[in-house]
């Protein structure tokens, strides 16, 4: 099953805009749908696409890539006879699929790119890894674009709802509530989306059988997958970068839900552990937000990278991890979330899945926190920060009914407030402005 991709566009004003002058690289987890949209992306806009997989790569055009790389001819024979594809001039794809696998193809692109015959897209896992770089240069002709889980709008479009997104899309733009009965149903479907997430295998089987238990199975067999890779590519450093990742749920339900690698292990260090935050961060299984001690235009300078909250780069997978310890996965559990009567931390739920539509736009994650013992005005905490322009937009994420407080968010807005643009509250309700603050329902959260 083939679903309409955002990336699909980027990919489109890639080729239109650089004319085989740069190589396209996609970037994202596994499973997240990489391979299936860019070959629909070849069959449909080119003449002719070549999808070479270096996880299982034809010998033959190893050998070219390797023995070969000032003979481009040779190459080009070897790929058309290998796929059985004849290329045409400007007018065929070639593919790179997981070129991590193959550092010499990656470093190859440089003299494809000049040689202008064709297009070039590469795809790939853990990209940066130092072991899938050693001893090659990285061609300053690639484009690079990420590539992340469906979020609410493409769900929706996947369960055949064309309706509902744009209506979303107008309330934001004109800050319009949605009207009681259509804001429910938004809500119904964005819980929908929570637990199903946004993987597309797992999409695929839910508007297959409507089952939250059939999702499940397939969740659970892309986090085993995640888990084998942990073992096989993180090398010496493979069990803290598990003990992280397995840690992800319980660290977000806590009150605090700053990172506390003493839950992990006893004694624990930041800096033993700060490569393995990196790993799954390149991976694209993880979400890092840093705190932004100084919040300004450039957030990133006053990052405290010792402070940090780590996301699921899935909510639907998350609700898995969550659930594992549970003896039985049927459907009926999963309803018993839908529905709001099972006592799982809703909060950690649904920060994770404001945390994932951010991170989903192309930010990095920012969160502000100040821990002043003796001085209560100096205490704050806020869950996101967002520019936009030249104006910092402070984001608050309330889970429950208990949204008219928001003494963080105020002290805030008084000690930084030269420096903000909008202020919002993400939540449950419809759309609404009060105490100077915009509230949004969080299915908005992508829109920000």
């Amino acid at each position: 099953m083939v679903f309409r991709r955002k990336i699909y566009d980027k990919m489109l004003e890639w080729k239109r805009r650089s004319r085989g002058g740069t190589a396209l690289l996609v970037e994202g987890a596994r499973r997240v749908g990489k391979t299936t949209v860019i070959g629909e992306f070849g069959r449909r806009e080119y003449k002719s696409v070549v999808m070479v997989d270096f996880t299982k790569p034809n010998r033959r055009v190893l050998s070219a890539i390797r023995n070969h790389p000032d003979d481009l001819n040779v190459l080009f024979a070897e790929l058309s006879f290998a796929y059985n594809v004849r290329l045409y001039e400007r007018d065929s794809l070639i593919v790179f699929d997981e070129v991590q696998r193959c550092p010499q193809a990656r470093q190859l692109v440089k003299s494809l790119v000049a040689d202008g015959r064709y297009d070039y897209i590469e795809t790939g896992s853990l990209i940066s890894l130092r072991r899938n770089v050693r001893n090659i240069t990285i061609p300053s002709e690639e484009e690079a674009v990420g590539m992340y889980p469906m979020d609410f709008e493409e769900f929706l479009e996947a369960m055949g709802d064309v309706v509902t997104w744009p209506m979303i899309a107008e309330a934001y733009s004109k800050r319009s509530p949605m009207g009681e009965s259509f804001h429910e149903t938004a809500m119904r479907r964005f819980r929908e989306y929570l637990l199903v997430g946004g993987m597309p295998q797992a999409v695929a089987k839910y508007a297959e059988t409507r089952n939250f238990g059939d999702v499940d199975v397939v969740k659970r067999s892309i986090l085993k997958l995640y888990h084998d890779d942990i073992a096989k590519f993180a090398g010496a450093s493979a069990p803290k970068v598990r003990r992280i990742f397995d840690g992800i749920p319980g660290q977000l339900s806590k009150k605090e839900k700053r990172f506390s690698l003493a839950a992990l292990e006893k004694g624990a260090r930041r800096r033993s552990y700060e490569s393995s935050f990196l790993w799954l961060a390149d991976a694209k299984v993880a979400n890092i937000a840093y705190n932004a001690t100084d919040p300004g235009i450039a957030l990133a300078l006053t990052e405290d990278d010792s402070t940090m909250k780590v996301y699921s780069a899935d909510t639907g997978l998350m609700i898995s991890q969550t659930l594992g310890d549970s003896p039985f996965t049927e459907g009926a559990l999963y309803e018993e979330v839908y529905s709001g009567d099972l006592g799982i931390n809703e909060g950690m739920v649904i920060e994770n899945s404001v945390a994932q539509a951010l991170a989903a736009t192309g930010r990095r994650l920012f969160f502000y926190a100040r821990y002043d013992l003796e001085t209560a005005a100096n205490r704050m905490e806020i869950d996101f920060l967002v520019r936009r322009g030249d104006r910092i937009c402070p984001v608050e994420v309330k889970s429950g009914r208990n949204y008219a407080r928001h003494s963080s968010l105020d002290k805030f807005r008084a000690k930084f407030g030269d420096r903000l643009g909008e202020s919002f509250i993400l939540y449950a309700k419809d759309v609404m402005k009060k105490d100077g603050i915009m509230h949004l329902p969080l299915y908005m959260a992508s829109l920000l």
